[in-house]
């Protein structure tokens, strides 16, 4: 693909008007040796997609660009931006927690382009499921978290094999204190939008505000805070696992409809928690960092700081979650006098709650959970038709669906759920049987 069939491609898939300026700035940028410095939110992956896809030629039948990232959800996030802009390219997404049969099967014919995590990668590479050798373009995504994560030693092992390399792109929320020793960026071309650089079409207004808290625990001012943002989508930012089980706890306690995020849950837990949160039936996330970044997430319309950030990364990457693409957010820090406030935790001002009387009204939606996919040859329009035809569901009550390989998550009304479940319970979609139930 050239330059124009590239753009044209990114903005009709994606329903993008324009490239933002970060985007335009990697677009045009020639060097086949680039580090892209940018926060969460910015549209990094598109930016670096332009470069990777000029890179990658016609389908042959080998690998011929391979993205690394960070996390498991990273990997999803961008293999499904490539599946959508890459016309005639195959795909492969590789990462812990899915299915090897199903990894093993899709490498069965080489991928023109693999996103993964490096250390599922390195697995298959050693298990001679993959060659890498012929890859021509790398990317090395969030290179600064994979570093925090230890996995310096995976890719190195990895991006060795890959001698014929045309282009490298490092992307990175920080810059980095030194560039990797194991692949070629030698005068490479930095692309820098972090903090004043960043494009302004990409950030609303965003106020961080000071809420001070009289108990050191601040459980009792969290409460007030959240009930003062009823039907507002937020997340609370914790320190620590069982920090984040507390909090979580106390939430649901009080009535708030609550998720929870952290490293220590099931892959699967942590995916259900980010859909419900999308798709509001919880549209308050209690999350540790681990939520801060490479997650697609839409429309926080606030992020709190339960306890203080403990870098200054820590507190751009969280505050990065709210005021995306051009919306407005807010931040709210929670302090407590006896509390040392790091330099980098600057505010605007403080603002004291306003709680809503009463308990607040629980969500109105519901997640069902479709245990078919799209391995099973189940398309989003299947189950609109399925819920509208066979349930009696209006097509504009349905919400936002999430289809996976072997599953599928839908957002609907929580007031008609019980009367759907039964209409639908035993009926056949696409002439198959399908368990449907409510995603705990």
């Amino acid at each position: 693909m050239n330059r124009k069939e590239i753009v044209d491609s990114v903005r009709e898939r994606l329903g993008i008007e324009r490239l933002n300026a970060m985007q335009k700035a990697m677009e045009k940028t020639s060097s086949k040796h680039i580090v892209l410095l940018a926060p969460t939110g910015s549209g990094k992956t598109v930016g670096f997609a332009l470069q990777l896809l000029r890179a990658v030629g016609k389908p042959c039948g080998r690998v011929q660009g391979v993205v690394i990232a960070p996390s498991r959800e990273l990997v999803i996030q961008t293999a499904e931006v490539l599946r959508r802009i890459a016309t005639g390219l195959k795909v492969s997404a590789l990462y812990g927690g899915h299915s090897v049969a199903e990894e093993k099967a899709t490498l069965s014919v080489a991928p023109d382009i693999v996103v993964a995590t490096p250390g599922r990668l390195l697995d298959h590479i050693q298990r001679g499921r993959v060659d890498v050798a012929t890859a021509r373009a790398l990317v090395l995504d969030e290179y600064d978290k994979s570093l925090e994560l230890g996995f310096q030693d995976e890719m190195s092992r990895i991006v060795r094999r890959m001698r014929g390399l045309s282009l490298v792109v490092l992307t990175s929320a920080t810059e980095p204190e030194e560039l990797p020793d194991f692949v070629d960026l030698g005068g490479a071309a930095v692309v820098d939008f972090r903090g004043e650089a960043a494009p302004a079409e990409t950030r609303g207004d965003v106020r961080a505000l000071r809420v001070v808290s009289v108990n050191p625990d601040k459980l009792d001012t969290l409460e007030a805070l959240l009930r003062s943002m009823q039907g507002q989508r937020v997340i609370v930012f914790v320190n620590y696992r069982d920090a984040a089980e507390r909090v979580f706890a106390a939430m649901k306690s009080a009535g708030l409809p609550a998720g929870l995020y952290h490293g220590g849950l099931d892959q699967i837990d942590r995916d259900k928690a980010i859909v419900r949160f999308n798709n509001g039936t919880t549209p308050m996330l209690v999350a540790t960092d681990l939520g801060s970044r490479g997650l697609d997430i839409d429309d926080v319309n606030a992020v709190v700081h339960y306890h203080l950030p403990s870098t200054p990364e820590a507190w751009t990457h969280r505050n990065g979650r709210t005021g995306r693409m051009g919306a407005d957010g807010r931040v709210y820090v929670i302090e407590n006098e006896k509390e040392t406030v790091p330099e980098y935790v600057a505010t605007d001002g403080d603002y004291v709650p306003v709680p809503v009387e009463g308990r607040p009204a629980a969500s109105t939606t519901v997640t069902l959970f479709f245990d078919a996919g799209k391995k099973d040859k189940i398309s989003r329009g299947d189950i609109v038709g399925y819920l509208c035809q066979q349930g009696g569901l209006p097509a504009a009550a349905i919400g936002k669906i999430d289809l996976r390989d072997r599953f599928a998550y839908v957002a609907v009304p929580r007031e008609c759920v019980k009367a759907l479940l039964e209409e639908i319970k035993d009926k056949k979609l696409k002439g198959k049987k399908v368990r449907v139930s409510v995603a705990k």
